[in-house]
């Protein structure tokens, strides 16, 4: 996906852009009246009851208003209890819900046609023929608002919840796998140990006075750069990793003009904050987070924790499929290379919290043995990062559990699945 698609994605999910739609189809209408006499006779606005279409108006802005006002009051109420039960990460998911989204461009949107209809039908802009053409979109806004209606009415019994906002997490994170079953590397080639090392006179990539995540890289476009100017591009620097000016964001040989460097710079995205988009380490990390906080003291809830490494499971197993899909690609086109991400690392994020913070509940322990357990027999890859995890889990029960007898239970069950492991091992 290129910078441009990207930043226009982003700009049509804006709420105040679907609000403005609603607008510009009621100053279209009002546009429209003046031909509305073509195909509506005189009478016609008397036989179908036209002249409501005030009293339906005054409703509409009247009703709408209160409903954006208490739906904005359940949407913060809702925010601050994923702030605080779940974790401050998701709210980012929250902000974008495209349910949301539709449901207050929808019921603002509504208010304002409403008020330019309203104020359309004071100053005499429609006659008779053009009132019909009002109350036919009329009811059709009207018709909106109430599938709308009855369709966030359900979705704020929900909203906010902990059960929601992981499989909200979980379907971000199954779109970012996705992509990158689709484009493996982003659409780079990869870096491996066939690929020939960058010689010393290649130079560093680096975003002057930008410190923060790495968003988004345009691989499209280092791609196009590379072949019409003839340059090697190695990126170091993948989406979710912490830019601090130190370290290039990559390297490129040979050495361009000043302008061609500036537009290579311009294809990453430097933020404050991690995303979901092209970050699949991401959703993992923010899962752990859920099931890290259901773990701790003051909620002590180990059944969310076993439900997030469930979610785990099933997300890892598409990991897998990705990690197939790879050695299964054609090479890529251009001279754009970049590393995998390591499999070691995604199995850190998702189940070293839950380790740590799940170490003395039993309940918890086992289930993350299982878990990994199941995941071990996906690749030789996903089975030595399932066994380092693992030794990691015994570690950690061994010194929290209260019985001996569960660390037992669970040496027992690991050493069937991993014959050798013990917490004694060195962990790699």
């Amino acid at each position: 996906m290129s910078r441009w698609i990207w930043i226009f994605k982003r700009f049509t999910g804006k709420l105040w852009l679907r609000a403005s739609l609603y607008c510009l189809v009621a100053i279209l209408t009002a546009l429209a009246s003046a031909y509305a006499k073509r195909f509506f006779p005189e009478d016609f606005s008397q036989k179908i009851g036209a002249d409501a279409v005030d009293s339906i108006l005054n409703i509409i802005a009247s009703s709408m208003l209160a409903v954006t006002t208490f739906s904005l009051s359940v949407m913060v109420s809702a925010y601050s209890a994923a702030t605080s039960n779940v974790t401050p990460r998701a709210t980012k998911l929250l902000l974008e819900d495209e349910t949301s989204h539709r449901a207050l461009s929808t019921f603002i949107g509504s208010f304002i046609f409403s008020l330019v209809g309203i104020i359309s039908l004071k100053i005499g802009l429609y006659g008779a023929s053009g009132r019909v053409l009002l109350f036919v979109v009329t009811i059709v806004v009207v018709c909106l608002i109430v599938i709308t209606l009855l369709r966030w009415i359900e979705y704020l019994s929900r909203l906010g919840r902990v059960g929601e906002t992981i499989d909200m997490v979980e379907r971000a994170s199954a779109r970012t796998l996705s992509t990158y079953a689709r484009m493996p590397y982003l659409g780079a080639r990869p870096i491996t140990d066939n690929t020939p090392p960058m010689p010393a006179q290649a130079i560093g990539l680096f975003c002057e006075r930008q410190v923060g995540y790495v968003e988004y890289i345009d691989v499209s476009e280092l791609k196009s750069l590379s072949v019409r100017h003839r340059l090697t591009i190695h990126i170091h620097a993948l989406p979710g990793k912490f830019y601090d000016g130190r370290q290039p964001l990559g390297l490129v040989h040979p050495v361009p003009d000043d302008a061609v460097m500036k537009d290579l710079i311009k294809c990453f995205v430097i933020s404050g904050s991690r995303s979901f988009e092209q970050d699949p380490r991401f959703g993992f990390m923010v899962l752990s987070e859920i099931a890290s906080r259901a773990l701790s003291p003051a909620v002590n809830d180990p059944g969310t924790a076993i439900d997030v490494l469930g979610t785990q499971v099933r997300l890892l197993k598409n990991w897998s499929n990705v990690l197939e899909s790879r050695a299964e690609t054609a090479e890529a086109e251009g001279y754009v290379y970049m590393p995998s991400i390591d499999t070691g690392d995604i199995f850190h994020d998702a189940f070293s919290p839950i380790a740590v913070y799940g170490a003395g509940a039993f309940e918890v322990d086992m289930r993350l043995l299982k878990s990994l357990a199941a995941l071990s027999y996906c690749s030789d890859a996903f089975r030595a990062a399932a066994r380092n995890q693992a030794r990691r889990a015994l570690i950690l029960a061994r010194e929290s559990l209260a019985l001996e007898e569960d660390y037992r239970i669970l040496a027992a069950f690991a050493e069937q699945e991993w014959p050798g492991i013990t917490a004694d091992s060195t962990v790699d």
